[in-house]
């Protein structure tokens, strides 16, 4: 007896091949316009937190405030002017609506996240009475559909200004009292990751905790610095890319008034915080358009301009 088959169509073998893409030439189409792999390509958008009841009570020596008083309404407005400017410039301000009421540090939103071309990495930060902050940092940026890539964990510490781009495959990332070695590993990972093959190690000074109180970068070409503690390798590095090393003049206007701490708005124009004539004036020589602007009181929790500012998108 002849045996008979049942003709059964054979499935196309091209049917179900995946989107050969990167996450970061996707992340525009499913996620949103996000990604920061420069300090001064255009600014289009930043995480701010507008000071709330977390500044109205606390104890200054417990938080590391300055001893002197607060003028709540004076900071608020301030912190408005300072996102008025970004506005006027054509960057998006988003907030951080929700946080703890026992950490007035809050407002210092730089130290809690670092954004990269593919999301943001949340981080986990040294100091006890800063912890908890980065919850609602996390929170934020799941709400408005920003990827995050990383939370720090296990024993690491590490905070947003504890690195620096430099260009698409560079990037400076610092060690000290804010980013110990399990936190820097974190992040390096991550960075290598996605295409970074250059990260310079910087040892913070004993006397400093983050990079941008020692460096910021004016544009692809200028780096502002505070020669006195930038290690001699990460200015000569700099050097052969071609980048021009410009000494800041005044060591009181780095230390107490923020004239490092500035956020470039494009390259060659920077917001910075009023009181540093000196600075201002050997930058404006070198042709850089400055928007000043008053953050006193702002400046009494010991952050600068630069660490309220966490940037979502540049270019």
């Amino acid at each position: 007896m002849e045996k008979r088959y049942i003709d059964v169509e054979a499935i196309p073998g091209e049917r179900w091949f995946p989107k050969e893409t990167t996450f970061e030439e996707d992340i525009n189409e499913y996620w949103g316009d996000w990604g920061v792999s420069s300090e001064v390509d255009t600014l289009r958008a930043v995480l701010m937190r507008r000071p709330g009841k977390e500044i109205e009570t606390f104890d200054a020596n417990e938080v590391r405030f300055t001893d002197e008083p607060i003028d709540v309404e004076l900071m608020r407005a301030q912190h408005d002017a300072v996102s008025d400017i970004y506005r006027e410039h054509g960057v998006k301000v988003y907030y951080v609506e929700e946080q703890r009421t026992d950490r007035p540090n809050a407002i210092y939103c730089r130290d809690l996240m670092f954004m990269t071309p593919e999301g943001a990495i949340i981080t986990r930060p040294g100091m006890a009475a800063r912890r908890g902050e980065e919850r609602y940092v996390a929170q934020a940026l799941s709400k408005i559909g920003v990827p995050i890539l990383r939370t720090i964990a296990g024993d690491g510490m590490f905070e947003g200004a504890n690195a620096m781009w430099i260009d698409r495959k560079t990037v400076i990332l610092s060690t000290g009292s804010r980013c110990n070695r399990s936190g820097y590993e974190q992040v390096e990972y991550e960075l290598k990751r996605m295409g970074v093959t250059e990260i310079l190690h910087l040892p913070q000074p004993f006397s400093n905790i983050h990079i941008d109180g020692l460096m910021n970068a004016i544009s692809n070409d200028q780096v502002l610095i505070h020669a006195g503690q930038v290690p001699y390798d990460i200015v000569m590095t700099l050097k052969k890319k071609g980048i021009e090393i410009i000494e800041a003049p005044s060591r009181t206007e780095v230390r107490e008034t923020g004239g490092i701490n500035f956020v470039a708005l494009e390259p060659g124009k920077i917001v910075m915080p009023t009181g540093n004539p000196r600075t201002q004036e050997l930058l404006e020589k070198k042709g850089v358009k400055i928007i000043t602007v008053d953050i006193s009181e702002i400046k009494k929790g010991r952050g600068m301009l630069h660490c309220m500012t966490a940037f979502l998108k540049r270019g």
